[in-house]
């Protein structure tokens, strides 16, 4: 991280967004004994020591979102990883288009800042307090793109457990009324790891799913908390207490009331799924995939296609040259594990058969369920990032094309890739070091002509370290 933010940035007024009084239903509900019950949840303990303000970039005059942590807070080793990570998912999901779009982190004597995408139409939790009644179809169109844009594409594909789902933490990018969504947030969100079970306690009090509260979880929970939402948008919150503790001891125990005013008067389709998202059995709940597919939502997700990050940074990977390529392998191979488990997991997704490969059919099944329009396209963008040309996709060869553009700040990984061309050290990689490693990889003189022309600035026949750093940080990965 930098060292100051107000180099680089102004910091400006606060975003704040008041919560609802308690006791006062939002205008316009329609009738339900939980009506009133809407109000925002207690925010987790670290609240107090986070603001977010608005501030501007100095050199273009661009407004961002700026979260600063207190360092008052961060007292233990253990607060200092709840921040790492964060930025560290905020960098690996960059590109994601229903995520907030990170921009650098900064720290100062004070706080850590992290520098974000602004979003102008404010919290989702605001949009559905000043619009009160939600019809069906409506709140068909909110649940889907919730689970569709932030559960299955922006997050659990991308190997990601957000573990804070509540309106709260949904952004409309803009005032209007189709506004896109973005998820927001990951301060307590976690890279998923294949086997592992989640025990620390974490998330809203009202959209917080029972094993939470038992000790023992998974990512079903972000099912849970959407499930929690789509109740909220038809009704008021499921699980009601005038405490905290008899809060949860209702998620614990209360019998889900779909019975009462105005659940005769909806659809049981809608009710279906609502039971079936809010299951307390975890392995019983319906997953965010199989949500989808239901009756109720069928259709309400968007249609439109995306290129998400994976289609997107396969893209950028087959336009770069080819000494480029493989220098972003060698960055790869040497990652630390920390640094890989979020693109580990996608890699684990994308490889349904388990044979530690990605196969053109697996691959095109990963690109439609993200919402990706498949074309011929994808058997070109396969074989570019098959960089030996085994015909499949190895796992090292996947963290090559899907590292984001953060992962090459790093000086030592860059100097490492030069060292692997730059056989004799004496600063430059010529010709005949390019031909030697570009021949492990059946690459051809045209290739070499190619990267000579692009690469060497200053015509001398060689690259040194400056042109080869120039080469890999431009047009990166976002």
């Amino acid at each position: 991280m930098g060292n100051w933010c107000a180099k680089t940035y102004v910091l400006e007024i606060p975003i704040t967004s008041e919560p609802v009084p308690r006791g006062r239903p939002p205008s316009g509900k329609r009738h339900c004994p939980r009506a009133s019950r809407r109000r925002r949840p207690p925010r987790h303990p670290r609240a107090r020591w986070v603001r977010c303000c608005l501030c501007t970039e100095r050199a273009t005059g661009i407004n961002y979102a700026c979260k600063s942590v207190s360092k008052r807070k961060l007292a233990r080793r253990a607060d200092v990883g709840d921040v790492r990570r964060e930025i560290a998912i905020l960098q690996h999901l960059s590109g994601q288009p229903n995520v907030v779009e990170f921009k650098a982190a900064f720290e100062d004597a004070d706080s850590v800042h992290i520098v974000m995408e602004l979003c102008p139409g404010g919290e989702l939790f605001d949009r559905i307090k000043a619009k009160g009644a939600y019809s069906e179809r409506q709140a068909s169109g909110v649940c889907g793109d919730i689970v569709t844009i932030v559960i299955v594409r922006d997050c659990h594909f991308m190997g990601v457990m957000h573990r804070n789902v509540q309106p709260e933490n949904l952004l409309l990018a803009s005032a209007a009324e189709d506004a896109p969504l973005k998820a927001t947030d990951f301060g307590i969100s976690v890279f998923i790891e294949q086997g592992n079970i989640y025990k620390d306690i974490v998330g809203a009090v009202y959209y917080v799913a029972p094993e939470v509260l038992h000790g023992n979880y998974g990512k079903e929970i972000d099912v849970w908390s959407v499930g929690v939402i789509l109740y909220i948008l038809l009704c008021g919150p499921p699980f009601w207490g005038e405490t905290e503790k008899a809060t949860l001891d209702a998620i614990l125990g209360d019998q889900l009331d779909l019975s009462s005013t105005p659940w005769p008067s909806i659809s049981e389709s809608a009710k279906d799924l609502i039971r079936k998202m809010l299951n307390r059995d975890p392995q019983k709940r319906i997953t965010a995939a199989q949500a989808l597919e239901h009756p109720w939502l069928k259709g309400a997700a968007p249609d439109r296609p995306v290129d998400s990050a994976l289609l997107s940074r396969m893209k950028q990977f087959k336009a770069m040259n080819k000494l480029k390529q493989i220098a972003l392998k060698v960055i790869a191979e040497n990652l630390s594990p920390e640094e890989t488990k979020g693109l580990k997991q996608m890699f684990n997704n994308l490889d349904t058969d388990k044979s530690g490969t990605i196969e053109v059919e697996e691959l095109k099944e990963g690109l439609r369920k993200l919402g990706s329009k498949i074309s011929a396209e994808v058997q070109k963008l396969m074989e570019a990032v098959d960089v030996d040309r085994s015909g499949s996709i190895d796992c090292t060869e996947f963290l090559t094309a899907m590292m984001d553009k953060h992962k090459l700040e790093n000086e030592e990984g860059l100097l490492r890739a030069f060292q692997y061309f730059d056989k004799d050290n004496n600063g430059y990689i010529t010709r005949d070091e390019l031909e030697q490693a570009m021949a492990r990889y059946r690459i051809g003189e045209a290739s070499i002509i190619q990267v000579l022309a692009e690469v060497d600035k200053d015509k001398d026949g060689r690259i040194d370290y400056e042109e080869f750093v120039e080469m890999i940080r431009k047009g990166s990965n976002t």
